[in-house]
């Protein structure tokens, strides 16, 4: 018999502000989870580089059953499955300046954005987690841990409120702030 959990897609962007962060939330929700929900998750092409370049693919690949990796916009098709109503929400987390941009201004030309519009477009909800939503200067950790010290400008924080304006599309500013999305659509575990 298949399963009939309900699924969740999970995008991941090519940023790395607190992408070992928010890894780690992905495995406990995971877990929290696992008998409730099928979290899949979809890489974009930059994503799939980042991941790599901090060395947490094989840490992925070992906790989720359902990883895809960005060929164009429409492979896999993301897309079509959130049309579809397939699944119960979208989250990008992270999600480069980039990707906030390109949904703000409803630029669908790669895997994540064509399925974030798509999302808003049948009523699916859509969690983001911008990496750059606040103006000012803000410190991200490399992969070597080394500090890098990042200017967030205005033109940046402007997407980011565009898409907060949007209906059925939420901001998330922090990783903690994760597992009360799958509480408020799953309950508790």
């Amino acid at each position: 018999m298949p399963d009939r959990k309900p699924k969740v897609a999970w995008g991941i962007t090519g940023s790395g502000d607190r992408l070992p962060e928010i890894v780690e939330m992905m495995k406990n929700v995971q877990e929290m989870y696992r008998d409730a929900v099928d979290i899949r998750v979809y890489i974009s092409r930059a994503g799939d580089q980042v991941i790599k370049y901090y060395k947490l693919f094989n840490e992925l690949e070992a906790s989720f059953d359902k990883i895809w990796v960005e060929a164009n916009a429409n492979a896999p098709f993301l897309a079509g499955q959130l049309q579809l109503g397939k699944f119960v929400f979208l989250i990008i987390a992270p999600a480069t300046s980039n990707t906030v941009a390109k949904i703000s201004l409803r630029l669908a030309d790669t895997l994540l954005t064509n399925a974030a519009i798509m999302a808003q477009k049948a009523y699916v909800p859509l969690y983001i987690m911008p990496s750059d939503y606040e103006e000012g200067v803000t410190t991200t950790k490399l992969p070597d841990g080394r500090d890098l010290r990042l200017r967030i400008r205005r033109e940046d924080v402007e997407h980011v409120k565009r898409l907060e304006a949007m209906e059925e599309t939420f901001i998330l500013r922090r990783v903690d702030e994760i597992p009360a999305v799958f509480e408020k659509h799953f309950g508790r575990p």
